[in-house]
């Protein structure tokens, strides 16, 4: 699927076997290109998660690593 809205770039640096790694994945599932194969583990890294998408009234605050003062996760995860 393309979306041609993309307008933020993320770099990051790979390992060689990082790198073969994602290469192997990619090529098994006929992807296209790196990134795609990368928006597509990203994706179901964080579905497998439990993250859901974020709303349009959620603020920059809610969104954290590192859990809250009351002991809750910061970022905000279905719950079962």
């Amino acid at each position: 699927m393309s979306d041609s809205s993309r307008e933020e770039r993320l770099q990051i640096m790979l390992t060689r076997a990082e790198l073969e790694a994602l290469d192997t994945w990619r090529f098994s599932r006929r992807m296209p290109s790196r990134a795609s194969a990368v928006r597509e583990l990203l994706k179901r890294g964080l579905a497998a998660e439990g993250f859901v998408v974020a709303s349009g009234d959620m603020k920059s605050r809610d969104f954290g690593v590192t859990a809250s003062k009351r002991g809750e996760p910061d970022s905000p995860r279905t719950r079962e």
